[in-house]
């Protein structure tokens, strides 16, 4: 739904008030917010690592020897708290000003790193989703813990993090080929310790690693049998790429109403190939589906940018993205794919308070594009596939504002 000249009211985080704007219907004693634009639901992240910003643009490798070459030495430095606070912060500046207000975030192996994030997140206000990344094999010594000291660091943080504020964990496995049967059977009894508990992985991103992981688990009937044997497929398991997936594993995720995390710009970087967005939703056998920008193999935390990258990834596997349907994966789409539909990622009374304000005329060529837009679908695809974060002129979390544009940032 569109209201051209549109009321929001929020009370204590919850929105309580949407309707077209009328002087008559502020409430008393409102701090009343003009915000020129298109006021929208905070953007959602399915898939992101807060620890990787510094490696963002990295050149010339896929995926696995991109892990070696670069993420692994930038990951190693999260063992200094003093490092991880500076990076958390940095990250959750730039989420905010690119108009994101949720995100599930990778943090390392170190529980420093997820104290870090957790903190910064829980001074923001924000409904964050985050874990420490559990690795006890085919990693650096210095990224490498063990099965039982993974989930004995994990459970700690968990009861020391999870559901304080707005704040979630998931437990966080890397990828299979970097735990150990023992460690993914212990990750499976962390997530059954409570049932809403998160759980975020990656899944054939890359066919080398298909390969890897067929080798690695030779008696496993398929990539995400791996993680099923483990117990760490169900709601609330998030799983990034899966651009290989076969037809059986797409049916085992809709059984088991699991997640797909669709990281387009990542995909494209890494050359890892192109996922089929079109066919994972499709009508009669649906899997929950998500927009990840996967900082930093993806190039920018802008969801707007990772929409154009979506409409072009779709296009050359011959279907069309339509402005509604990107808008919906990046908020409410993205909600639903990480079972809180019914808290964020869209507009109504009684959801929860975090806003993104875009203008349609941020820089001169949109101004000029957008100056002859007939329709509010004509807009949005002028923003998805020409805008950035310089079109995210305001961001409220819990009905705070907490980024406002300069107004002399809107570079051509």
């Amino acid at each position: 739904m569109h209201i051209p000249d549109a009321l929001v009211v929020a009370r204590d985080g919850i929105i309580t008030h949407v309707d077209a704007f009328s002087a008559h219907n502020v409430p008393q004693g409102a701090d009343v917010h003009a915000a020129p634009g298109l006021i929208g639901a905070g953007m959602i992240d399915t898939h992101v690592h807060y620890p990787q910003l510094e490696i963002i643009g990295s050149y010339g490798e896929k995926l696995l020897a991109w892990l070696e070459r670069y993420v692994f030495p930038a990951e190693a430095k999260f063992a200094d708290p003093v490092h991880a606070t500076t990076i958390a912060r940095l990250f959750l500046g730039q989420l905010v000003a690119a108009g994101t207000t949720t995100a599930s975030v990778y943090c390392t192996v170190h529980p420093q790193s997820v104290d870090a994030f957790f903190t910064e997140a829980d001074a923001l206000g924000a409904l964050m989703i985050a874990g420490k990344v559990l690795m006890d094999r085919n990693a650096p010594d210095t990224l490498r813990d063990t099965a039982q000291r993974g989930y004995d660091e994990s459970r700690a943080l968990i009861e020391r993090w999870h559901k304080r504020g707005r704040l979630h964990y998931a437990v966080t496995p890397r990828f299979a080929p970097t735990s150990t049967e023992a460690q993914l059977d212990m990750a499976g009894s962390l997530l059954r310790m409570r049932e809403d508990l998160f759980m975020q992985t990656h899944i054939s991103e890359n066919l080398q690693e298909v390969d890897w992981v067929r080798s690695l688990f030779p008696h496993r009937r398929h990539y995400l049998d791996v993680y099923a044997h483990a117990g760490l497929i169900g709601p609330r398991a998030v799983l990034g790429h899966g651009v290989h997936l076969s037809a059986d594993e797409f049916d085992a995720c809709h059984d088991a109403d699991c997640a797909i995390a669709h990281c387009p710009s990542s995909n494209l970087f890494l050359g890892s190939g192109n996922f089929d967005l079109f066919h994972s939703m499709r009508r009669e056998r649906p899997v929950r589906t998500g927009l990840g920008s996967d900082v930093g193999a993806g190039t920018s935390l802008s969801a707007l940018r990772t929409l154009g990258d979506g409409y072009k990834v779709a296009h050359a596997l011959g279907n069309r993205l339509h402005a509604v349907q990107a808008f919906w994966l990046a908020t409410a789409g993205s909600a639903r794919a990480l079972h809180l539909e019914h808290r964020i990622g869209t507009v109504a009374v009684g959801m929860e308070a975090d806003l993104c304000v875009m203008d349609p005329k941020a820089t001169p060529l949109l101004a000029l594009r957008t100056g002859h837009a007939e329709t509010i679908s004509d807009i949005l695809f002028a923003l998805m596939t020409l805008g950035d974060e310089r079109c995210v002129r305001e961001t409220y979390i819990a009905g705070k504002k907490v980024f406002t544009r300069p107004a002399d940032d809107a570079s051509p």
